[in-house]
Protein backbone atom coordinates (compact mmCIF):
# COMPACT_ATOMS: atom_id res chain seq x y z
CA UNK A 1 0.00 0.00 0.00
CA UNK A 2 1.33 3.73 -0.53
CA UNK A 3 0.90 5.69 2.71
CA UNK A 4 -1.73 8.51 2.33
CA UNK A 5 -1.30 12.28 2.10
CA UNK A 6 -3.87 13.22 5.04
CA UNK A 7 -6.38 16.08 4.06
CA UNK A 8 -8.45 18.63 5.99
CA UNK A 9 -12.02 17.32 6.56
CA UNK A 10 -14.78 19.87 7.45
CA UNK A 11 -18.17 19.34 9.28
CA UNK A 12 -20.99 21.23 7.96
CA UNK A 13 -23.71 22.41 10.14
CA UNK A 14 -27.51 22.22 8.82
CA UNK A 15 -29.15 25.81 9.41
CA UNK A 16 -32.43 25.60 11.23
CA UNK A 17 -35.27 23.83 10.26
CA UNK A 18 -33.41 21.78 8.07
CA UNK A 19 -32.88 17.99 7.91
CA UNK A 20 -29.55 16.40 8.66
CA UNK A 21 -27.06 15.67 5.99
CA UNK A 22 -25.09 12.64 5.74
CA UNK A 23 -22.94 12.62 2.84
CA UNK A 24 -19.03 12.67 1.86
CA UNK A 25 -17.11 14.19 -0.95
CA UNK A 26 -14.09 14.01 -2.61
CA UNK A 27 -11.50 12.19 -5.04
CA UNK A 28 -12.05 8.69 -5.95
CA UNK A 29 -9.21 8.29 -7.95
CA UNK A 30 -6.40 10.57 -9.30
CA UNK A 31 -5.28 9.86 -13.08
CA UNK A 32 -2.09 9.07 -14.46
CA UNK A 33 -0.56 8.34 -11.03
CA UNK A 34 0.60 4.43 -10.28
CA UNK A 35 -0.17 2.86 -7.10
CA UNK A 36 0.47 -0.63 -5.63
CA UNK A 37 -2.72 -2.60 -4.55
CA UNK A 38 -2.57 -5.23 -2.48
CA UNK A 39 -1.64 -7.85 -4.57
CA UNK A 40 1.18 -6.25 -5.20
CA UNK A 41 0.16 -5.08 -9.30
CA UNK A 42 1.33 -1.71 -10.16
CA UNK A 43 -1.78 -0.14 -11.92
CA UNK A 44 -2.44 3.56 -13.68
CA UNK A 45 -6.03 4.86 -14.21
CA UNK A 46 -6.24 6.63 -17.33
CA UNK A 47 -8.94 9.72 -17.32
CA UNK A 48 -12.22 8.50 -19.24
CA UNK A 49 -11.77 4.39 -17.59
CA UNK A 50 -14.11 5.06 -14.95
CA UNK A 51 -18.12 5.61 -16.06
CA UNK A 52 -19.89 8.56 -14.85
CA UNK A 53 -23.60 7.20 -15.81
CA UNK A 54 -25.26 3.35 -15.20
CA UNK A 55 -25.63 2.11 -12.56
CA UNK A 56 -24.11 3.63 -9.48
CA UNK A 57 -21.28 2.52 -7.68
CA UNK A 58 -22.00 1.30 -3.70
CA UNK A 59 -20.31 2.68 -0.57
CA UNK A 60 -18.48 0.04 1.00
CA UNK A 61 -16.83 -0.36 4.36
CA UNK A 62 -12.84 -1.50 3.91
CA UNK A 63 -13.78 -3.38 0.66
CA UNK A 64 -16.09 -5.58 2.66
CA UNK A 65 -19.38 -6.29 0.94
CA UNK A 66 -20.77 -6.98 4.15
CA UNK A 67 -20.40 -3.64 5.45
CA UNK A 68 -22.70 -1.41 2.86
CA UNK A 69 -22.42 2.30 4.05
CA UNK A 70 -24.11 3.36 1.13
CA UNK A 71 -24.52 4.61 -2.57
CA UNK A 72 -23.14 6.98 -5.34
CA UNK A 73 -25.26 10.05 -5.92
CA UNK A 74 -22.90 12.05 -7.89
CA UNK A 75 -19.65 11.47 -10.54
CA UNK A 76 -18.07 14.12 -12.04
CA UNK A 77 -14.75 13.32 -14.23
CA UNK A 78 -12.21 15.93 -14.53
CA UNK A 79 -8.81 15.67 -16.10
CA UNK A 80 -7.48 15.41 -12.57
CA UNK A 81 -9.58 12.44 -11.29
CA UNK A 82 -12.95 11.49 -10.92
CA UNK A 83 -14.77 13.56 -8.23
CA UNK A 84 -17.65 12.01 -6.09
CA UNK A 85 -20.31 12.48 -3.92
CA UNK A 86 -21.70 9.42 -1.49
CA UNK A 87 -24.89 9.53 0.27
CA UNK A 88 -24.49 7.60 3.81
CA UNK A 89 -27.07 5.49 4.87
CA UNK A 90 -28.90 6.33 8.04
CA UNK A 91 -27.71 3.50 9.82
CA UNK A 92 -25.84 1.95 12.96
CA UNK A 93 -22.80 1.04 10.34
CA UNK A 94 -23.13 4.83 8.37
CA UNK A 95 -23.08 6.42 11.83
CA UNK A 96 -20.15 5.05 12.72
CA UNK A 97 -18.39 5.37 9.35
CA UNK A 98 -19.31 9.02 9.57
CA UNK A 99 -18.05 9.39 13.27
CA UNK A 100 -14.67 7.92 11.80
CA UNK A 101 -14.53 10.34 8.79
CA UNK A 102 -15.00 12.95 10.98
CA UNK A 103 -12.48 12.47 13.56
CA UNK A 104 -9.92 12.08 10.82
CA UNK A 105 -9.77 8.12 11.67
CA UNK A 106 -11.05 7.43 8.08
CA UNK A 107 -9.61 10.24 5.17
CA UNK A 108 -9.22 8.26 2.06
CA UNK A 109 -11.28 6.34 -0.54
CA UNK A 110 -10.21 3.24 -2.46
CA UNK A 111 -11.76 2.20 -5.84
CA UNK A 112 -13.26 -1.35 -6.67
CA UNK A 113 -12.86 -1.74 -10.51
CA UNK A 114 -12.77 -4.94 -13.11
CA UNK A 115 -10.72 -3.81 -15.87
CA UNK A 116 -12.22 -4.52 -19.24
CA UNK A 117 -9.62 -2.51 -21.25
CA UNK A 118 -5.69 -2.82 -20.33
CA UNK A 119 -2.22 -3.37 -21.32
CA UNK A 120 1.47 -3.53 -19.38
CA UNK A 121 4.31 -0.54 -20.37
CA UNK A 122 7.64 -1.97 -20.42
CA UNK A 123 8.06 -1.51 -16.15
CA UNK A 124 4.71 -4.20 -15.86
CA UNK A 125 2.41 -1.29 -14.64
CA UNK A 126 -1.27 -2.21 -15.61
CA UNK A 127 -2.38 0.63 -18.19
CA UNK A 128 -6.21 0.71 -17.57
CA UNK A 129 -8.38 2.87 -20.45
CA UNK A 130 -11.77 1.17 -19.68
CA UNK A 131 -13.19 -0.46 -16.53
CA UNK A 132 -16.34 -1.95 -14.74
CA UNK A 133 -16.94 0.44 -11.40
CA UNK A 134 -18.21 -1.99 -9.08
CA UNK A 135 -17.99 -0.26 -5.21
CA UNK A 136 -16.30 2.11 -3.78
CA UNK A 137 -14.69 1.83 0.13
CA UNK A 138 -14.06 4.12 2.72
CA UNK A 139 -10.53 3.18 3.89
CA UNK A 140 -7.97 3.92 6.22
CA UNK A 141 -5.56 3.60 3.58
CA UNK A 142 -5.73 3.57 -0.19
CA UNK A 143 -3.50 2.97 -3.17
CA UNK A 144 -4.00 6.21 -4.88
CA UNK A 145 -2.53 9.30 -2.75
CA UNK A 146 -4.91 11.50 -4.55
CA UNK A 147 -8.00 9.47 -3.73
CA UNK A 148 -8.74 11.64 -0.42
CA UNK A 149 -12.17 12.42 1.25
CA UNK A 150 -12.42 16.57 0.84
CA UNK A 151 -15.95 17.35 2.44
CA UNK A 152 -18.24 15.65 4.92
CA UNK A 153 -21.71 16.65 5.63
CA UNK A 154 -22.58 15.31 8.65
CA UNK A 155 -25.07 17.70 10.36
CA UNK A 156 -27.73 17.68 12.96
CA UNK A 157 -30.56 20.15 12.95
CA UNK A 158 -29.80 23.59 15.13
CA UNK A 159 -32.38 25.63 17.27
CA UNK A 160 -32.25 29.32 16.15
CA UNK A 161 -29.52 30.76 18.85
CA UNK A 162 -29.84 34.01 20.90
CA UNK A 163 -28.12 36.83 19.60
CA UNK A 164 -27.14 39.39 21.86
CA UNK A 165 -24.55 41.49 19.31
CA UNK A 166 -24.81 43.89 17.04
CA UNK A 167 -23.14 42.20 14.67
CA UNK A 168 -24.03 38.15 14.56
CA UNK A 169 -22.32 35.02 12.90
CA UNK A 170 -25.28 32.97 11.65
CA UNK A 171 -25.56 29.40 11.43
CA UNK A 172 -24.42 28.74 7.75
CA UNK A 173 -22.66 25.82 5.51
CA UNK A 174 -18.50 26.15 5.81
CA UNK A 175 -16.45 25.69 3.17
CA UNK A 176 -13.83 22.81 2.71
CA UNK A 177 -10.99 24.63 3.63
CA UNK A 178 -12.02 26.00 6.81
CA UNK A 179 -10.81 24.82 9.85
CA UNK A 180 -13.40 23.28 12.83
CA UNK A 181 -12.82 23.46 16.11
CA UNK A 182 -15.85 22.07 17.42
CA UNK A 183 -16.31 18.38 16.77
CA UNK A 184 -20.43 16.86 15.80
CA UNK A 185 -20.76 15.59 19.25
CA UNK A 186 -20.53 19.10 20.82
CA UNK A 187 -22.16 20.66 17.71
CA UNK A 188 -25.49 18.63 18.82
CA UNK A 189 -25.10 20.43 22.51
CA UNK A 190 -23.99 24.04 21.36
CA UNK A 191 -24.27 27.33 23.77
CA UNK A 192 -27.02 29.41 23.81
CA UNK A 193 -24.85 32.04 22.80
CA UNK A 194 -22.67 32.87 19.41
CA UNK A 195 -19.79 35.29 20.56
CA UNK A 196 -18.52 37.07 17.01
CA UNK A 197 -14.44 36.12 16.03
CA UNK A 198 -12.07 37.65 14.23
CA UNK A 199 -12.21 36.83 10.39
CA UNK A 200 -9.19 33.78 10.17
CA UNK A 201 -6.25 34.05 7.71
CA UNK A 202 -7.00 32.51 4.84
CA UNK A 203 -4.68 28.79 4.32
CA UNK A 204 -4.36 28.19 0.85
CA UNK A 205 -6.25 24.62 -0.43
CA UNK A 206 -4.58 21.75 -1.71
CA UNK A 207 -5.55 20.68 -4.95
CA UNK A 208 -8.08 17.99 -3.51
CA UNK A 209 -9.84 20.78 -1.63
CA UNK A 210 -9.42 22.82 -4.78
CA UNK A 211 -10.74 19.92 -7.14
CA UNK A 212 -13.86 19.95 -4.39
CA UNK A 213 -14.50 23.18 -4.27
CA UNK A 214 -14.62 23.53 -8.19
CA UNK A 215 -17.29 20.72 -7.26
CA UNK A 216 -19.61 22.30 -5.56
CA UNK A 217 -19.22 25.34 -7.73
CA UNK A 218 -21.51 28.68 -6.35
CA UNK A 219 -20.55 30.69 -3.20
CA UNK A 220 -18.29 27.53 -2.25
CA UNK A 221 -16.06 27.76 -5.06
CA UNK A 222 -16.22 31.48 -5.78
CA UNK A 223 -15.45 32.55 -2.30
CA UNK A 224 -12.08 30.15 -2.11
CA UNK A 225 -10.95 30.95 -5.50
CA UNK A 226 -11.24 34.78 -4.81
CA UNK A 227 -8.91 34.34 -1.72
CA UNK A 228 -6.77 32.06 -3.71
CA UNK A 229 -6.18 34.89 -5.85
CA UNK A 230 -5.36 37.19 -3.35
CA UNK A 231 -3.03 35.36 -1.39
CA UNK A 232 -1.29 34.41 -4.98
CA UNK A 233 -1.54 38.19 -5.96
CA UNK A 234 0.31 38.87 -2.86
CA UNK A 235 3.15 36.53 -2.63
CA UNK A 236 3.67 37.46 -6.36
CA UNK A 237 4.35 41.26 -5.12
CA UNK A 238 6.61 39.80 -2.71
CA UNK A 239 8.38 38.22 -4.70
CA UNK A 240 8.87 40.20 -7.85
CA UNK A 241 10.04 43.04 -5.38
CA UNK A 242 12.93 40.67 -4.28
CA UNK A 243 13.60 39.80 -8.02
CA UNK A 244 15.83 42.08 -8.82
CA UNK A 245 17.99 41.80 -6.00
CA UNK A 246 18.03 37.58 -5.29
CA UNK A 247 19.68 35.07 -7.53
CA UNK A 248 19.70 30.80 -6.74
CA UNK A 249 23.89 31.78 -5.93
CA UNK A 250 22.41 33.40 -2.83
CA UNK A 251 20.43 30.84 -1.68
CA UNK A 252 22.17 27.34 -2.10
CA UNK A 253 20.84 25.98 1.40
CA UNK A 254 16.82 26.20 -0.09
CA UNK A 255 17.98 24.51 -3.27
CA UNK A 256 16.96 20.64 -3.48
CA UNK A 257 19.43 17.95 -4.81
CA UNK A 258 17.12 15.84 -6.49
CA UNK A 259 17.86 11.79 -7.35
CA UNK A 260 16.87 10.92 -10.91
CA UNK A 261 16.41 7.23 -11.11
CA UNK A 262 16.72 4.73 -12.27
CA UNK A 263 20.07 4.00 -12.49
CA UNK A 264 21.92 4.34 -15.50
CA UNK A 265 22.54 0.67 -16.54
CA UNK A 266 26.30 0.73 -18.79
CA UNK A 267 26.50 -3.21 -18.99
CA UNK A 268 24.04 -5.72 -20.71
CA UNK A 269 23.97 -8.43 -18.75
CA UNK A 270 23.31 -11.51 -21.55
CA UNK A 271 24.39 -14.82 -22.36
CA UNK A 272 24.32 -14.95 -25.96
CA UNK A 273 26.41 -18.54 -26.35
CA UNK A 274 24.64 -20.09 -23.25
CA UNK A 275 21.68 -18.75 -24.69
CA UNK A 276 21.68 -20.25 -27.86
CA UNK A 277 22.92 -23.79 -26.51
CA UNK A 278 20.45 -23.58 -23.80
CA UNK A 279 20.82 -24.25 -20.31
CA UNK A 280 20.44 -27.97 -19.09
CA UNK A 281 19.81 -28.81 -15.22
CA UNK A 282 22.32 -30.09 -13.40
CA UNK A 283 21.44 -33.87 -12.71
CA UNK A 284 21.03 -34.10 -8.63
CA UNK A 285 23.30 -35.85 -6.44
CA UNK A 286 26.29 -35.46 -4.92
CA UNK A 287 29.42 -34.40 -5.70
CA UNK A 288 31.59 -31.71 -7.67
CA UNK A 289 31.49 -34.04 -11.41
CA UNK A 290 29.18 -36.43 -13.07
CA UNK A 291 29.52 -38.73 -16.29
CA UNK A 292 28.22 -37.84 -19.43
CA UNK A 293 27.83 -41.07 -21.64
CA UNK A 294 29.17 -40.56 -25.33
CA UNK A 295 29.84 -43.47 -27.48
CA UNK A 296 33.52 -44.46 -28.31
CA UNK A 297 32.63 -47.35 -30.64
CA UNK A 298 29.84 -47.65 -32.79
CA UNK A 299 28.46 -51.45 -33.98
CA UNK A 300 28.64 -52.17 -37.52
CA UNK A 301 26.83 -53.44 -40.10
CA UNK A 302 28.24 -54.73 -43.59
CA UNK A 303 27.05 -57.76 -46.41
CA UNK A 304 26.81 -60.87 -45.73
CA UNK A 305 28.98 -62.65 -48.05
CA UNK A 306 29.01 -66.01 -48.23
CA UNK A 307 25.74 -67.10 -46.92
CA UNK A 308 26.04 -68.68 -44.10
CA UNK A 309 29.58 -66.98 -42.90
CA UNK A 310 29.68 -64.69 -40.04
CA UNK A 311 28.22 -61.66 -40.44
CA UNK A 312 30.10 -58.18 -39.46
CA UNK A 313 30.04 -57.54 -35.35
CA UNK A 314 31.38 -55.14 -33.37
CA UNK A 315 31.45 -54.33 -29.44
CA UNK A 316 29.97 -50.75 -28.93
CA UNK A 317 32.43 -49.23 -26.35
CA UNK A 318 30.65 -46.34 -24.38
CA UNK A 319 33.07 -43.51 -22.88
CA UNK A 320 32.22 -42.30 -19.34
CA UNK A 321 33.40 -38.92 -19.75
CA UNK A 322 33.51 -36.62 -16.20
CA UNK A 323 31.63 -33.31 -16.34
CA UNK A 324 33.36 -30.70 -13.23
CA UNK A 325 30.61 -28.70 -11.78
CA UNK A 326 32.06 -25.01 -11.47
CA UNK A 327 30.93 -22.33 -8.94
CA UNK A 328 30.46 -19.26 -9.67
CA UNK A 329 29.77 -16.31 -7.43
CA UNK A 330 30.08 -12.85 -6.18
CA UNK A 331 29.52 -10.60 -2.91
CA UNK A 332 29.43 -7.34 -1.55
CA UNK A 333 28.59 -5.71 1.82
CA UNK A 334 26.67 -3.48 2.81
CA UNK A 335 26.37 -0.92 5.67
CA UNK A 336 22.31 -0.97 7.23
CA UNK A 337 22.72 3.23 6.48
CA UNK A 338 23.32 2.74 3.31
CA UNK A 339 20.39 0.14 2.77
CA UNK A 340 17.88 2.29 4.81
CA UNK A 341 18.81 6.13 4.26
CA UNK A 342 19.94 5.71 0.80
CA UNK A 343 17.26 6.51 -2.34
CA UNK A 344 16.91 4.92 -5.00
CA UNK A 345 17.08 1.68 -2.72
CA UNK A 346 21.09 0.60 -2.82
CA UNK A 347 20.31 -3.12 -1.81
CA UNK A 348 18.16 -3.61 -5.34
CA UNK A 349 20.61 -2.15 -7.79
CA UNK A 350 23.56 -3.99 -6.09
CA UNK A 351 22.19 -7.23 -6.02
CA UNK A 352 21.02 -6.54 -9.68
CA UNK A 353 24.58 -6.07 -10.55
CA UNK A 354 26.20 -9.20 -8.96
CA UNK A 355 23.46 -11.20 -10.61
CA UNK A 356 24.44 -9.43 -14.11
CA UNK A 357 28.27 -10.44 -12.89
CA UNK A 358 27.45 -13.62 -12.53
CA UNK A 359 25.76 -13.92 -16.06
CA UNK A 360 28.35 -12.54 -17.80
CA UNK A 361 31.39 -14.87 -16.10
CA UNK A 362 29.41 -18.03 -16.82
CA UNK A 363 29.14 -17.05 -20.26
CA UNK A 364 32.77 -16.12 -20.25
CA UNK A 365 33.70 -19.83 -19.02
CA UNK A 366 31.09 -20.98 -21.98
CA UNK A 367 32.66 -19.01 -24.65
CA UNK A 368 36.32 -19.82 -23.18
CA UNK A 369 35.24 -23.72 -23.08
CA UNK A 370 33.94 -23.93 -26.69
CA UNK A 371 36.82 -21.90 -28.26
CA UNK A 372 39.14 -24.82 -26.31
CA UNK A 373 36.83 -27.52 -27.61
CA UNK A 374 37.32 -26.36 -31.05
CA UNK A 375 39.19 -28.09 -33.89
CA UNK A 376 40.86 -25.60 -36.86
CA UNK A 377 39.90 -25.97 -40.57
CA UNK A 378 41.38 -22.98 -42.08
CA UNK A 379 42.11 -19.47 -42.39
CA UNK A 380 40.02 -16.38 -43.19
CA UNK A 381 42.20 -12.94 -44.00
CA UNK A 382 39.28 -11.65 -42.83
CA UNK A 383 39.16 -9.44 -46.03
CA UNK A 384 38.13 -11.22 -48.66
CA UNK A 385 35.13 -12.94 -49.14
CA UNK A 386 36.10 -15.47 -51.39
CA UNK A 387 38.35 -16.54 -48.52
CA UNK A 388 35.56 -16.60 -46.05
CA UNK A 389 33.23 -18.56 -48.32
CA UNK A 390 35.99 -21.36 -48.66
CA UNK A 391 37.01 -21.62 -45.05
CA UNK A 392 33.49 -21.91 -43.99
CA UNK A 393 32.42 -24.61 -46.70
CA UNK A 394 35.36 -26.28 -45.35
CA UNK A 395 34.60 -26.02 -41.82
CA UNK A 396 31.40 -27.82 -42.61
CA UNK A 397 32.75 -30.17 -45.11
CA UNK A 398 35.01 -31.67 -42.22
CA UNK A 399 32.15 -31.19 -39.22
CA UNK A 400 29.46 -33.24 -41.40
CA UNK A 401 31.92 -35.57 -43.62
CA UNK A 402 31.84 -38.25 -40.22
CA UNK A 403 29.04 -37.42 -38.44
CA UNK A 404 26.16 -36.90 -41.13
CA UNK A 405 25.40 -33.91 -38.86
CA UNK A 406 25.32 -29.77 -40.78
CA UNK A 407 26.79 -26.97 -38.75
CA UNK A 408 23.61 -24.84 -38.24
CA UNK A 409 25.72 -21.49 -35.98
CA UNK A 410 28.14 -19.53 -36.32
CA UNK A 411 29.90 -17.82 -33.54
CA UNK A 412 31.53 -14.84 -33.88
CA UNK A 413 33.48 -12.21 -31.65
CA UNK A 414 32.59 -8.44 -31.94
CA UNK A 415 35.18 -7.86 -34.05
CA UNK A 416 34.81 -10.75 -36.61
CA UNK A 417 31.24 -9.41 -36.55
CA UNK A 418 32.43 -5.78 -37.89
CA UNK A 419 34.83 -7.57 -40.58
CA UNK A 420 31.42 -9.76 -41.71
CA UNK A 421 29.11 -6.49 -41.78
CA UNK A 422 31.68 -4.65 -44.04
CA UNK A 423 32.36 -7.29 -46.85
CA UNK A 424 31.96 -5.74 -50.30
CA UNK A 425 32.01 -7.33 -53.57
CA UNK A 426 34.34 -6.04 -56.52
CA UNK A 427 31.25 -3.36 -57.26
CA UNK A 428 31.24 -2.20 -53.69
CA UNK A 429 27.98 -3.94 -52.95
CA UNK A 430 26.99 -5.72 -49.30
CA UNK A 431 28.56 -9.37 -49.61
CA UNK A 432 25.44 -10.39 -47.14
CA UNK A 433 22.72 -8.05 -47.82
CA UNK A 434 19.10 -8.37 -46.32
CA UNK A 435 16.71 -9.78 -48.83
CA UNK A 436 14.66 -7.37 -50.47
CA UNK A 437 16.45 -4.06 -49.58
CA UNK A 438 16.23 -1.24 -52.17
CA UNK A 439 18.85 -1.11 -54.35
CA UNK A 440 20.63 -4.46 -53.60
CA UNK A 441 20.36 -7.60 -56.45
CA UNK A 442 20.03 -10.81 -55.46
CA UNK A 443 23.03 -11.99 -56.67
CA UNK A 444 24.34 -10.90 -53.25
CA UNK A 445 22.24 -12.13 -50.90
CA UNK A 446 23.29 -15.27 -49.51
CA UNK A 447 21.09 -14.46 -46.67
CA UNK A 448 18.88 -12.42 -44.53
CA UNK A 449 20.63 -10.20 -41.59
CA UNK A 450 20.15 -7.18 -40.13
CA UNK A 451 23.29 -4.69 -40.02
CA UNK A 452 22.55 -3.95 -36.32
CA UNK A 453 22.14 -7.61 -34.95
CA UNK A 454 22.86 -9.61 -37.42
CA UNK A 455 19.62 -12.07 -36.36
CA UNK A 456 18.18 -14.33 -38.45
CA UNK A 457 19.60 -16.83 -41.72
CA UNK A 458 22.57 -15.09 -42.12
CA UNK A 459 25.64 -16.16 -43.99
CA UNK A 460 25.28 -19.18 -46.00
CA UNK A 461 22.22 -19.85 -44.28
CA UNK A 462 24.11 -19.97 -40.59
CA UNK A 463 22.76 -18.26 -37.10
CA UNK A 464 25.13 -15.73 -36.10
CA UNK A 465 25.14 -15.44 -32.39
CA UNK A 466 27.83 -12.49 -31.83
CA UNK A 467 29.47 -12.36 -28.03
CA UNK A 468 31.81 -9.90 -26.77
CA UNK A 469 33.40 -12.44 -24.04
CA UNK A 470 35.42 -13.89 -27.14
CA UNK A 471 36.71 -10.72 -27.63
CA UNK A 472 38.63 -10.80 -24.11
CA UNK A 473 39.75 -14.48 -25.01
CA UNK A 474 40.64 -14.41 -28.64
CA UNK A 475 38.96 -11.20 -30.78
CA UNK A 476 39.79 -13.11 -34.15
CA UNK A 477 37.24 -15.88 -33.22
CA UNK A 478 35.28 -17.21 -35.69
CA UNK A 479 33.59 -20.66 -34.55
CA UNK A 480 31.04 -22.87 -36.96
CA UNK A 481 29.40 -25.18 -34.85
CA UNK A 482 25.93 -27.50 -34.77
CA UNK A 483 24.34 -25.62 -31.74
CA UNK A 484 21.93 -28.44 -30.97
CA UNK A 485 24.19 -31.34 -30.38
CA UNK A 486 27.86 -30.35 -30.38
CA UNK A 487 28.20 -28.73 -26.66
CA UNK A 488 26.09 -28.78 -23.97
CA UNK A 489 25.86 -26.44 -20.86
CA UNK A 490 24.71 -27.45 -17.23
CA UNK A 491 23.62 -25.09 -14.85
CA UNK A 492 22.12 -24.50 -11.55
CA UNK A 493 21.52 -21.38 -10.51
CA UNK A 494 21.35 -20.80 -6.16
CA UNK A 495 20.04 -17.02 -6.09
CA UNK A 496 20.81 -14.92 -3.40
CA UNK A 497 22.40 -15.75 0.15
CA UNK A 498 22.89 -13.28 3.07
CA UNK A 499 23.97 -12.50 6.41
CA UNK A 500 23.47 -10.24 8.47
CA UNK A 501 26.68 -8.91 10.59
CA UNK A 502 25.82 -7.10 14.17
CA UNK A 503 28.99 -6.36 15.54
CA UNK A 504 29.35 -4.21 11.84
CA UNK A 505 25.88 -3.38 11.35
CA UNK A 506 25.85 -4.34 7.56
CA UNK A 507 24.59 -7.36 6.09
CA UNK A 508 26.69 -9.36 3.55
CA UNK A 509 25.02 -10.69 0.16
CA UNK A 510 26.53 -13.12 -2.25
CA UNK A 511 24.97 -14.65 -5.43
CA UNK A 512 25.91 -17.65 -6.66
CA UNK A 513 25.80 -20.84 -8.58
CA UNK A 514 26.46 -23.93 -10.23
CA UNK A 515 27.86 -23.91 -13.83
CA UNK A 516 29.77 -26.88 -16.24
CA UNK A 517 30.13 -27.20 -19.81
CA UNK A 518 30.77 -30.41 -22.25
CA UNK A 519 31.77 -30.87 -25.30
CA UNK A 520 29.51 -33.57 -26.54
CA UNK A 521 30.92 -33.68 -30.16
CA UNK A 522 34.11 -31.56 -30.76
CA UNK A 523 33.73 -32.64 -34.80
CA UNK A 524 31.10 -30.23 -34.99
CA UNK A 525 32.86 -27.36 -33.56
CA UNK A 526 35.10 -25.93 -36.05
CA UNK A 527 37.37 -23.10 -35.69
CA UNK A 528 38.20 -20.92 -38.51
CA UNK A 529 41.39 -19.34 -38.03
CA UNK A 530 40.99 -15.67 -38.95
CA UNK A 531 44.33 -13.27 -39.60
CA UNK A 532 45.39 -10.14 -40.45
CA UNK A 533 43.12 -8.18 -37.77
Amino acid sequence: MIKLVPSLITVDAAAVGELPRRSISGIAVTYDETATVADGTQVRIMQGALPVDGRAPKLYGQHDSGQIIGILTERVDTQQGMLFTAKISATRLGDEYLTLANDGVIDSVSVGINPTKFSYDADGVMIVEAADWTELSMVSQGAFSGAIITDVAASIPQTEPVIELNEVIPTQEKIMIESVETPVEVAAAAADKLWAKPAQQFAMPTPGEYLAAMHIGGDTFAKVNLAYKEVVKKNQTALQAAAGDTATTDTPGLLPLPVLAPLVQNLNYIRPVVTSFGPRALPNGNGTSFIRPTIGTHTSAAEQTPQNSVVSATTMVIDANQVDRKTFAGSAMMSMQLIDMTDPAAMSLILNDLMGQYMLATDKEACTELRTASINSGTWDGTSPENLLTAIYTAAYDASVGTNFFVDTMYTSVKVWQLLGQLVDDQNRPVFPAIGAPGLLGMNTLGAGSAASWSGQNPMGLNIVVDSQFDAIDENTLIVANASRSFEVYENMRGVMTQDLPTKISREFSYYGYFATFAAITDLIRNIDVTNL
